[in-house]
């Protein structure tokens, strides 16, 4: 299964990578867009994508565990990703992605700065000086836009806690004013709001715990109010992780529910997260939440019509379905998909990849099987 995730991945993220390694990324992504909104996204897609692309691949590059085939490709993938970071943050370069110049740039510095996260030997340490001062000033060019009352609080706080890994200058304000915020839109039983009021939506895996986690990691031990969140936010971390993974039907599949169904398996970030941070709740299994894992990739990214004739995604959840795209979804925002890729960050040796097949709730349930009920944790 491992060898078939990393095929897939590396399929996914292929011309996203060279593309930007040649600095030719607006030139070759083809930007599908919904109707009237082709030259807008135009200028944000190539970010969103490598941002995306980054996020996701970033713990299989920093995977210092891996021998043989997968291992050649992995270095392979590095030097491209490292390549792809210098050719976009130089505001000096044809191929510079323009941040700041527009407000869906601070979603996807947000998402470059989670990537520096989660490989900083690989993404962010092994940048040569002049790359890192540009990232840096990249980093701080989204400074000048407004994110809305919203999860997008969030990528503004990854951004800082990204320049304090920089060794940088860095605004304390934005980030707690971003856990703040969270904490008091926490609904109950692992759900935040999307800002005051509670959206039926993928947005608590697609940002809100994966980025909560991750700024505990790089600053929560930086004010002692911080790291008073840690224990609240990874319990709330592991509930939802539970909902996830039974939130996956027996064939894959899930609620086509909400905005953003586009990004496809990216619905299950947290899981996937959860699962390469080894935080999962207590009764699910590592090979339970593969299991559940690889029907939902196989369910999505295995329909005919997910990519187009040169290996780009193309929009729908299963397959090629254009009117499941918002007016700000484009080319470049599908690559939230490879999210769900994460556990590739964990050695062949650990349990999730190493321990027997089992079957993920909803098919032990719905196949007659007895199972644990569900409850509330509070």
């Amino acid at each position: 299964m491992r060898s078939d995730w990393t095929e897939l991945l590396v399929k996914i993220v292929d011309p996203v990578l060279r593309s930007a390694a040649a600095g030719t990324l607006f030139e070759a992504m083809p930007v599908e867009a919904a109707a009237g909104q082709e030259a807008d996204r135009r200028g944000v897609s190539p970010l969103e994508a490598l941002a995306r692309t980054l996020s996701g691949i970033a713990p299989w590059l920093e995977n210092t565990t891996l021998t043989g085939a997968e291992e050649a490709e992995r270095a392979r993938c590095a030097a491209l990703a490292q390549k792809a970071i210098a050719m976009s943050v130089d505001s000096g370069l044809p191929s510079y992605l323009r941040f700041g110049s527009a407000r869906q740039t601070i979603v996807d510095a947000g998402f470059l700065s989670l990537a520096m996260a989660r490989a900083p030997r690989t993404l962010l340490h092994a940048l040569p000086e002049p790359v890192k001062k540009h990232l840096g000033e990249a980093l701080r060019a989204t400074r000048r836009q407004t994110p809305p009352y919203n999860n997008w609080l969030l990528f503004a706080a990854m951004v800082e806690a990204c320049l304090s890994m920089l060794g940088e200058d860095w605004d304390r304000e934005r980030v707690d004013y971003a856990l703040r915020e969270h904490a008091a839109w926490f609904l109950g039983d692992g759900i935040y709001g999307d800002g005051p009021h509670f959206h039926a939506d993928n947005y608590n895996s697609y940002v809100i715990h994966p980025f909560l986690v991750a700024l505990m990691e790089v600053v929560g031990d930086k004010e002692t109010a911080w790291t008073a969140m840690r224990k609240p936010i990874v319990e709330r971390a592991k509930r939802f992780a539970a909902l996830q993974e039974r939130s996956i039907n027996p064939d894959g599949s899930f609620p086509p529910i909400g905005r953003s169904i586009a990004y496809r398996c990216g619905a299950y970030h947290h899981l996937a997260d959860a699962a390469l941070r080894r935080q999962l709740p207590e009764h699910l299994s590592p090979a339970q939440a593969r299991c559940a894992l690889n029907a939902v990739i196989k369910r999505t990214m295995l329909a005919r019509g997910t990519f187009d004739t040169k290996g780009w995604l193309t929009i729908g959840l299963a397959g090629h379905q254009p009117s499941l795209g918002e007016t700000y979804i484009s080319t470049g925002s599908l690559y939230l998909c490879t999210t769900a890729f994460l556990p590739l960050g964990l050695p062949a040796s650990d349990p999730f990849w190493s321990g027997a097949a089992e079957k993920w709730s909803s098919l032990r349930i719905w196949s007659g099987e007895d199972h644990a009920a569900d409850h509330a944790t509070d």
